[in-house]
């Protein structure tokens, strides 16, 4: 049998055969000083004495890719390894690591940075085959769509390779906006996917028909449950899940008067079987003329991220910030210093950024550098130097957020 695992001297992810041996009685010469004769002692390894359920408890709070490394010790930690993939919930969490790629047409290939070992891994993404494919993450998994067919629909394990194609999505190969979303749950292998579609009515300037589409993983079927149609507003291509509830970022279509609200964050309760009727009744501004926004989920707690505007242009960006969303209002939590905003070289009004748990990340797309930033500890730090090279001037750069899991598929 073949496991996949990052080898420790290149630290590219490659295939490894593992090994069968078990563990065994280690046989040693101990020599005295005064040069009496030599006596042969037997030592037992603390691996022979270990029982499996601390041995498993030992593994379970390593790195995830120490886990995969330990499989080839022997039979018996490959067992244990074994148990620990196969039972959810034994491993501790793992820091998000983040998957860094080139925007081009090309096979999708790039490299995979551990927050935990600060090391970066030449990584093949499963499923995805163009750059252009949307993502969201979720627990382990990732959902990717087709950017070119919103049917297609994958979910995958990046780190086991494990991954399904879902039944074709309602609502056409394409969409003028798509926006993507998963939760999956820590406790079971159960998640939920939702495509968010905006289409413009036939004629009309001002209107956009905007569907909800549900997938459930126990039933494996799509259902539509909520349809709109948005006055002087259209859906856009982000949104996240966070505590069963939905939240989808809208953009305005027409004058206003203040530049400050020209976006707004839809909420639509995916565990509630009273729909609302109009689901723009209930958005949230967001809290200042803002680009490039983002939603995320860290700890079920929707945290935003988004270029901050100029007052006289607002699609040239004056810093970075990240808010959180408590009781319906936005409390800010961070601005990027500006030294680190100086640092990325090639900064415009394009981004990306992502996050899980208590990390995000933060890239221009103009550069492979790479920022993080600890909501625990309000802590902005650089990651490892990436070893994606820009290799010409227009050159793009892009990636998302993943927990590595080896407990869960999909």
């Amino acid at each position: 049998m073949v496991y996949l695992m990052p080898s420790m001297d290149t630290e590219e992810w490659e295939m490894y055969p593992s090994p069968c041996f078990g563990a065994e009685i280690i046989e040693y010469t101990s020599i005295s000083e005064d040069g009496d004769d030599q006596e042969r002692d037997l030592a037992v390894s603390l691996d022979a004495i270990l029982p499996d359920d601390l041995l498993e408890k030992v593994l379970s709070m390593l790195p995830v890719v120490s886990v995969i490394r330990s499989e080839s010790v022997c039979k018996r930690w490959h067992d244990v390894v074994h148990v620990l993939r196969c039972t959810l919930n034994r491993m501790v969490p793992q820091k998000p690591w983040y998957f860094m790629f080139t925007c081009s047409d090309e096979v999708v290939s790039g490299f995979a940075y551990d927050p935990s070992l600060l090391k970066w891994y030449n990584f093949d993404f499963p499923c995805i085959e163009k750059s252009n494919w949307s993502t969201s993450s979720s627990a382990g998994l990732v959902c990717l769509m087709d950017g070119d067919n919103t049917n297609r629909v994958f979910v995958c394990n990046p780190i086991t390779k494990d991954w399904k194609r879902l039944a074709d999505a309602p609502g056409g190969r394409s969409a003028d906006y798509s926006a993507l979303a998963i939760s999956a749950s820590r406790k079971s292998h159960g998640y939920t996917v939702v495509v968010a579609r905006c289409n413009q009515v036939p004629g009309e300037y001002y209107l956009w028909e905007l569907s909800i589409i549900l997938y459930d993983s126990e039933t494996s079927e799509w259902i539509t449950p909520f349809k709109e149609v948005l006055h002087r507003w259209r859906g856009g291509e982000e949104c996240i899940i966070c505590e069963g509830v939905l939240y989808y970022l809208v953009y305005s279509t027409g004058i206003l008067v203040n530049e400050e609200h020209r976006h707004r964050v839809l909420i639509y309760d995916l565990t509630s079987r009273h729909y609302p009727t109009s689901l723009m009744s209930m958005a949230i501004p967001v809290p200042c003329s803002l680009t490039c926004v983002r939603l995320m989920n860290l700890r079920e707690k929707l945290i935003m991220v988004g270029g901050i505007g100029k007052q006289d242009r607002a699609g040239i960006i004056k810093g970075i910030g990240i808010w959180q969303l408590c009781n319906k209002e936005w409390h800010e939590v961070s601005r990027m210093p500006h030294k680190f905003f100086q640092g990325f070289g090639e900064f415009d009004d394009v981004f990306a950024s992502s996050g899980a748990d208590d990390l995000i990340y933060i890239q221009s797309y103009g550069s492979p550098a790479l920022l993080t930033f600890d909501m625990s500890q309000k802590l902005w730090k650089w990651s490892v130097k990436s070893p994606m090279m820009k290799r010409f001037p227009l050159q793009l750069f892009t990636g998302f957020s993943f927990v590595p899991r080896l407990d869960i598929t999909s």
